[in-house]
Protein backbone atom coordinates (compact mmCIF):
# COMPACT_ATOMS: atom_id res chain seq x y z
CA UNK A 1 0.00 0.00 0.00
CA UNK A 2 1.58 3.01 -0.94
CA UNK A 3 1.00 6.94 0.67
CA UNK A 4 -2.10 8.69 0.66
CA UNK A 5 -3.26 11.98 1.31
CA UNK A 6 -7.03 12.40 2.17
CA UNK A 7 -8.45 16.25 2.57
CA UNK A 8 -12.02 16.82 3.93
CA UNK A 9 -13.11 19.83 1.84
CA UNK A 10 -15.72 21.61 4.21
CA UNK A 11 -15.21 25.09 2.60
CA UNK A 12 -16.48 26.03 -0.47
CA UNK A 13 -14.10 29.48 -0.35
CA UNK A 14 -11.90 30.20 -3.75
CA UNK A 15 -9.06 30.07 -1.46
CA UNK A 16 -9.92 27.31 0.14
CA UNK A 17 -10.75 25.03 -2.73
CA UNK A 18 -7.32 26.34 -4.13
CA UNK A 19 -5.54 24.81 -1.31
CA UNK A 20 -7.28 21.64 -1.74
CA UNK A 21 -6.98 21.23 -5.07
CA UNK A 22 -2.97 22.21 -4.83
CA UNK A 23 -1.79 20.17 -2.15
CA UNK A 24 -3.98 17.08 -4.02
CA UNK A 25 -2.35 17.28 -7.14
CA UNK A 26 1.18 17.80 -5.68
CA UNK A 27 0.49 14.15 -3.20
CA UNK A 28 -0.45 12.92 -6.75
CA UNK A 29 2.62 14.35 -8.40
CA UNK A 30 4.68 13.18 -5.35
CA UNK A 31 3.15 9.36 -6.02
CA UNK A 32 0.76 9.65 -3.28
CA UNK A 33 -2.46 9.00 -3.39
CA UNK A 34 -5.04 11.16 -3.14
CA UNK A 35 -9.00 11.55 -2.40
CA UNK A 36 -11.08 15.02 -1.53
CA UNK A 37 -14.07 14.61 0.62
CA UNK A 38 -16.48 17.01 -0.47
CA UNK A 39 -18.69 18.11 2.43
CA UNK A 40 -21.37 20.94 3.20
CA UNK A 41 -19.61 24.47 1.43
CA UNK A 42 -16.82 22.82 -0.46
CA UNK A 43 -20.00 20.54 -2.21
CA UNK A 44 -21.13 23.82 -3.71
CA UNK A 45 -18.46 23.60 -5.84
CA UNK A 46 -19.23 20.53 -7.29
CA UNK A 47 -22.27 21.75 -8.60
CA UNK A 48 -22.53 22.26 -11.93
CA UNK A 49 -21.07 25.79 -13.20
CA UNK A 50 -19.79 26.54 -9.26
CA UNK A 51 -16.28 25.42 -9.22
CA UNK A 52 -15.38 29.10 -9.61
CA UNK A 53 -17.73 31.30 -8.11
CA UNK A 54 -16.77 30.63 -4.37
CA UNK A 55 -15.79 33.92 -2.57
CA UNK A 56 -12.76 34.85 -1.31
CA UNK A 57 -12.32 33.71 2.48
CA UNK A 58 -10.47 36.85 3.75
CA UNK A 59 -11.60 39.96 2.80
CA UNK A 60 -13.85 39.66 -0.06
CA UNK A 61 -15.20 42.60 0.19
CA UNK A 62 -18.40 42.31 -1.39
CA UNK A 63 -16.79 40.63 -4.34
CA UNK A 64 -13.83 43.49 -5.08
CA UNK A 65 -11.35 41.24 -3.17
CA UNK A 66 -11.48 38.18 -5.12
CA UNK A 67 -11.46 40.29 -8.42
CA UNK A 68 -8.55 41.30 -7.15
CA UNK A 69 -6.93 38.32 -6.19
CA UNK A 70 -8.47 36.61 -9.57
CA UNK A 71 -6.44 38.99 -12.08
CA UNK A 72 -3.11 38.75 -9.79
CA UNK A 73 -3.27 34.83 -10.13
CA UNK A 74 -3.98 35.61 -13.84
CA UNK A 75 -0.90 37.85 -14.30
CA UNK A 76 0.86 35.36 -12.35
CA UNK A 77 -0.15 32.32 -14.54
CA UNK A 78 -1.93 30.21 -11.79
CA UNK A 79 -4.34 27.36 -12.99
CA UNK A 80 -7.97 28.24 -12.83
CA UNK A 81 -9.91 25.82 -10.79
CA UNK A 82 -11.31 23.97 -13.84
CA UNK A 83 -7.66 23.25 -14.60
CA UNK A 84 -6.69 22.09 -11.52
CA UNK A 85 -9.82 19.83 -11.22
CA UNK A 86 -9.21 18.26 -14.47
CA UNK A 87 -5.37 18.02 -13.39
CA UNK A 88 -6.20 16.52 -10.37
CA UNK A 89 -8.79 13.68 -12.13
CA UNK A 90 -6.09 12.93 -14.76
CA UNK A 91 -3.44 11.93 -12.09
CA UNK A 92 -5.61 9.66 -10.60
CA UNK A 93 -7.35 12.00 -7.86
CA UNK A 94 -10.21 10.46 -5.88
CA UNK A 95 -13.47 12.91 -5.01
CA UNK A 96 -16.15 12.40 -2.70
CA UNK A 97 -19.62 13.60 -2.54
CA UNK A 98 -20.90 13.51 0.58
CA UNK A 99 -24.95 12.00 0.55
CA UNK A 100 -25.99 13.69 3.88
CA UNK A 101 -24.96 17.22 2.89
CA UNK A 102 -26.67 16.05 -0.24
CA UNK A 103 -29.98 15.25 1.62
CA UNK A 104 -29.66 18.07 4.30
CA UNK A 105 -28.96 20.70 1.43
CA UNK A 106 -31.54 19.51 -1.03
CA UNK A 107 -28.77 18.71 -3.58
CA UNK A 108 -29.29 16.06 -6.39
CA UNK A 109 -26.96 14.37 -8.10
CA UNK A 110 -28.33 15.86 -11.48
CA UNK A 111 -27.43 19.06 -10.29
CA UNK A 112 -23.39 17.85 -9.76
CA UNK A 113 -20.54 17.44 -12.12
CA UNK A 114 -20.88 13.49 -11.65
CA UNK A 115 -18.05 12.97 -14.07
CA UNK A 116 -16.03 14.18 -11.73
CA UNK A 117 -17.43 12.17 -8.17
CA UNK A 118 -16.14 8.91 -7.95
CA UNK A 119 -17.83 7.48 -4.73
CA UNK A 120 -21.02 9.27 -3.16
CA UNK A 121 -20.68 8.47 0.40
CA UNK A 122 -21.27 9.75 4.15
CA UNK A 123 -19.01 9.70 6.91
CA UNK A 124 -17.81 6.23 7.12
CA UNK A 125 -16.53 6.71 3.40
CA UNK A 126 -14.07 9.51 4.61
CA UNK A 127 -13.32 7.03 7.37
CA UNK A 128 -12.14 4.25 5.14
CA UNK A 129 -9.79 6.98 3.27
CA UNK A 130 -8.40 8.68 6.05
CA UNK A 131 -8.04 5.00 8.58
CA UNK A 132 -5.13 4.33 6.12
CA UNK A 133 -3.78 7.95 5.22
CA UNK A 134 -0.37 9.24 6.00
CA UNK A 135 -1.78 12.48 5.64
CA UNK A 136 -5.15 13.87 6.16
CA UNK A 137 -6.07 17.74 6.21
CA UNK A 138 -9.43 19.88 6.88
CA UNK A 139 -9.76 22.64 5.04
Amino acid sequence: MGEKAVIVLHSGDMDKVYSALIIGNGALAMGMEASIYFTFWGLMRLKKGELEKGPLSKMNMMGMGRQMIKKRMDKANVASLERLMSDYKELGGKIIACEMTMEIMGITKEELRTEWVDEWGAVGSYIQEARDANITLFI
